[in-house]
C-alpha cells in the first residue's frame, strides 16, 4: 500500500470556506472562551471507498457523513458480505490560532480495525469495533495549511481480536460512530486515558442522610513547566443551583499522568431511583490557574446503592427493585449499525414503553448516547465486552483492552451495574485457557472499579461447568423449548435454584425462541418444543414459549433478574433459519422496527403501568380450526369476548400471571369473524378487535 500516493486534492473534495472554518472552531464549544476546551464535529466532507490501496483507480471514491457502514444491506442478506478493507478520506484546514493547543482526535467506533493517517504519516492504530479511541495530533497536523486525513478500516474477523468470528452477530465495517476533534490547552484533563472522559466519580456509604463522594482528575502538563492549579469539582442539582462545590490547591509537575483526587460528602442527597426517579446530579470538574478556567469536564452523577442477594433479587437504595430485562443488539435493517441518536432514541422508547426496568447491552459496548439516555430514564444497565461463542488463544490482550476501554469510558453513568465479561465461551478444566482469561479479566475490572459487579454467562444450566464460578455472578442462558426440552422445563431449572445454589447468584440471562411474523400457526395446535432446524420458526410458537415461562420466572426469586433474548430482530449473516436467511427472530419486535409482536403486548401487559387490553394471534388470520381459544392480555381488570357483534356468555380462564386470560371452545363461523373484546375499569373503557377467517 503505498499511503503517499493518497491526494484529496484530485479527487474533488468540498472544501469549507476558511472563514467558516475558524468560526466554526472558535464557537464550536458553547462556552469555549471560558472553559478552555471545544469540541468539534468532524463527520462531514468524508470520501469513501472499498479498497486498501489509494492509488487503485478502478474504485471510485464516494461522498458520505459518518457515521457509516459499507455492510448496512449486504451483510443483512446472507454470507456473502464484503469483509475486508476499505479506506476514509478528508481534508481539514487548523487555523493559526490553535498554536500553543493541544488537539486530539477521537473516534466513537469503527468496524473493527482502524489505522490513522495524517499528511500520510501513520499516526496510530485500534483494534476492536465497539470501543472509542483517542489520539494525540497536536504534532501531526499542521496549522494554517490544508491537512489530509486517511483512516484505513479492516472489519476482516481476526483471532486476536474479539469478537474472532462472525457467527453470533456480524462485525459491520466502517467508521460507524461519530468522529470529533477535541481542543485543549497545554493543561488540560486527560482525553487519552482509553478515550475516557479523564474523570472517575466513584461513591459508597450511601443513603437518604449522606453518600461518600470521590472524584478524580487526571491531568497532564505539557508545557515543559510546573504549574500552580486549582481542581474544583461543582455539583449541581437539575434546577441549575449549586449543590456543593470544592477547590483544591497543586502543584503540578511536568512528569507524566497526574491523578487529583477529592473526596468529600454530600448530605441529604436526592437518589436515583431507577425507572421510579431516575435523578441526576450534574459535575462540572474544572482546572483553573490564576483564577481563569483552563479547562473543564462535565461528567453525570446519580447517587444510589445495589445490591443483588441470592433468592431475593435486587435492591435499590435498600429497597426491592424488579428486574425485568431484555437484551438489544444495536443494528437495523438497511442501516446496519450506523445509527443515529435518534434511531437509539427510538429503540430506548420501545424499550421503555414495554414497562421494562433493565438492560443488557449486548454482546458489546455500545453508543454513548445509550448509555447516558439509560441513566436518564432509570434503567440499570449492564455492559459488556464481546469474547464470545469460542477462543482461539490469541485474544487475550484484546479482551483487556476492550474490557479497560469499556469500564473507562463508561465509569461515571449511574445506571450500569454490572460488568459482562464473556458470553457462552468453554473449556474442560478450571485450568483452561477461557477460564484463566476470565479471572484475570475479573481481577482487571476489579482493579479499575471495585464498586461493580461482575458476570460472566453459560449456556448451559448448572454452576459446575468449568469455566463458571470465576464472577460475582453466574450467567445462564437457557432456552427450554427451542435448543433442548420443553418449555415449562424451565420451572424445574428454577426451583433446583434454590436446592443447588442457595448462597449464589443467578441470573437468566437469555430465554426465548424465534418467531417469524410472515409463519403462523394457530397456537393452540403448537408442540411443547420446537426443532428449530425446522424451515417453519412461527410467531405462534415464540408467543407460547414466553407466555409459560414468564409465569414461571416470576415466581422464582432465586432468578435474581432475566433478560429476554432479544429486544429486537436482528442480523445473523453466518446463519440460514426459519425460511428467512441471515436473521435471528428471537425479537419481541421487528428488524425494521416497524411491527411489535404480540409477544411485546404480553410484556407489556405484564411490566408496565400504562393500560393494555389486546387480543394476541392478530396475524393468524386464516384458521383450519372451529373451535378455538381466544387469548386476551389485559392488565384493566377480565375482559369480555364478542364474536360478531354478540358478547358471548363465557367466562375467562386467568393462566400463568393476572394479566393473561383465556376464553375456551370460541366456535367459529365459515368465513371472516370479527372478535372483540372490552374491558371496563371504573370509567374507563378500553377495547381491542381483530378479524379471523374460518377456511
Amino acid at each position: 500500500m503505498e499511503i503517499q500516493k493518497f491526494n484529496p486534492f484530485i479527487m474533488n473534495f468540498r472544501y469549507l470556506p476558511i472563514l467558516c472554518l475558524l468560526l466554526f472552531v472558535l464557537t464550536s464549544s458553547k462556552s469555549n472562551a471560558q472553559n478552555g476546551r471545544s469540541s468539534i464535529d468532524f463527520n462531514s466532507n468524508w470520501k469513501f471507498k472499498k479498497s486498501a490501496d489509494t492509488a487503485n483507480k478502478s474504485v471510485n471514491w464516494l461522498n458520505i457523513t459518518l457515521p457509516h457502514t459499507w455492510n448496512d444491506t449486504d451483510m443483512q442478506l446472507g454470507k456473502n458480505f464484503y469483509e475486508g478493507e476499505a479506506l476514509y478520506g478528508k481534508e481539514f484546514l487548523f487555523e493559526p490560532q490553535l498554536k500553543n493547543k493541544r488537539i486530539f482526535i477521537r473516534f466513537e467506533g469503527v468496524g473493527q480495525v482502524a489505522e490513522l493517517y495524517i499528511n500520510n504519516k501513520l499516526i496510530g492504530s485500534h483494534q476492536g469495533s465497539y470501543s472509542a479511541f483517542c489520539f494525540d495530533i497536536s504534532h501531526a497536523v499542521i496549522l494554517g495549511k490544508k491537512n489530509n486525513f486517511l483512516v484505513k478500516v479492516s472489519n476482516k474477523a481476526r483471532r486476536d481480536i474479539i469478537p474472532v468470528n462472525h457467527f453470533l452477530f456480524g462485525i459491520y465495517g466502517g467508521i460507524y460512530r461519530p468522529v470529533s476533534l477535541i481542543i485543549t490547552n497545554p493543561i488540560n484533563i486527560t482525553t487519552t486515558d482509553y478515550a475516557s472522559s479523564g474523570i472517575y466519580i466513584s461513591q459508597k456509604e450511601v443513603s437518604h442522610t449522606a453518600a461518600s463522594i470521590s472524584i478524580t482528575a487526571k491531568v497532564e502538563n505539557t508545557t515543559g513547566q510546573p504549574a500552580n492549579i486549582e481542581i474544583k469539582n461543582t455539583v449541581y442539582r437539575q434546577n441549575g443551583s449549586v449543590y456543593y462545590e470544592k477547590a483544591s490547591a497543586y502543584k503540578l509537575s511536568t512528569l507524566g499522568r497526574q491523578e487529583l483526587t477529592q473526596n468529600f460528602t454530600l448530605n441529604n442527597p436526592i437518589l436515583w431511583e431507577g425507572i421510579n426517579y431516575p435523578y441526576l446530579y450534574k459535575v462540572i470538574t474544572q482546572i483553573l490557574q490564576e483564577g481563569k478556567i483552563i479547562d473543564e469536564v462535565i461528567q453525570p452523577l446519580g447517587i444510589r446503592k445495589f445490591e443483588m442477594v441470592a433468592g431475593k433479587g435486587m435492591f435499590l437504595n435498600h429497597k426491592p427493585y424488579p428486574m425485568y430485562g431484555v437484551c438489544r443488539h444495536q443494528d437495523r435493517w438497511q442501516y446496519g449499525n450506523a445509527l443515529s441518536n435518534g434511531q437509539h432514541q427510538e429503540d430506548l422508547a420501545i424499550i421503555k414503553e414495554m414497562g421494562t426496568t433493565t438492560l443488557r447491552l449486548a454482546h458489546y459496548q455500545q453508543a454513548e448516547y445509550m448509555y447516558a439516555k439509560s441513566d436518564s430514564l432509570g434503567f440499570m444497565v449492564w455492559a459488556e465486552i464481546p469474547f464470545v461463542n469460542t477462543f482461539t488463544r490469541e485474544e487475550a490482550a484484546n479482551a483487556k483492552q476492550q474490557l479497560e476501554e469499556l469500564i473507562k469510558q463508561n465509569y461515571n453513568h449511574p445506571s450500569i451495574y454490572i460488568w459482562g465479561l464473556h458470553n457462552e465461551v468453554y473449556g474442560k478444566t478450571p485450568a483452561d485457557y477461557p477460564a484463566v482469561l476470565t479471572r484475570d479479566l475479573n481481577d482487571l475490572a476489579k482493579r479499575i472499579d471495585p464498586y461493580r459487579y461482575t458476570v460472566a454467562v453459560s449456556g448451559y444450566g448448572e454452576m459446575e461447568r468449568p469455566t463458571n464460578l470465576n464472577t460475582d455472578i453466574q450467567g445462564m442462558n437457557r432456552y427450554y423449548g427451542w435448543y433442548e426440552s420443553k418449555i415449562n422445563d424451565l420451572e424445574k431449572w428454577a426451583k433446583n435454584l434454590k436446592k443447588d445454589y442457595p448462597d449464589d447468584i443467578v441470573i437468566l440471562s437469555e430465554y426465548g425462541a424465534d418467531g417469524n411474523i410472515l409463519q403462523q400457526q394457530e397456537q393452540s395446535t403448537l408442540p411443547e418444543n420446537w426443532d428449530y432446524s425446522s424451515p417453519i420458526y412461527p410467531e405462534n410458537f415464540e408467543t407460547k414459549t414466553h407466555e409459560q415461562q414468564w409465569a414461571i420466572i416470576a415466581k422464582n426469586p432465586y432468578i435474581t433478574a432475566s433478560y429476554v433474548w432479544n429486544m429486537f430482530d436482528f442480523a445473523t449473516p453466518m446463519w440460514n433459519r426459519g425460511s428467512l436467511v441471515a436473521r435471528n427472530m428471537k425479537g419481541l419486535v421487528s428488524f425494521d422496527r416497524v411491527l411489535k409482536k404480540d409477544v411485546f403486548y404480553w410484556y407489556k401487559a405484564n411490566w408496565s403501568k400504562e393500560p393494555v387490553v389486546y387480543l394476541t394471534e392478530r396475524r393468524t388470520i386464516k384458521r383450519k380450526n372451529a373451535l378455538t381459544p381466544v387469548t386476551v392480555y389485559s392488565n384493566q381488570g377480565e375482559p369480555s369476548l364478542y364474536l360478531n357483534g354478540k358478547k358471548l356468555n363465557i367466562r375467562s380462564v386467568v393462566k400463568g400471571t393476572a394479566v393473561h386470560y383465556v376464553f375456551e371452545n370460541v366456535k367459529l363461523k365459515k368465513g371472516k369473524n370479527k372478535i372483540k373484546t372490552i374491558v371496563k375499569n371504573k370509567d374507563q373503557r378500553y377495547s381491542d378487535e381483530l378479524i379471523w377467517e374460518l377456511i
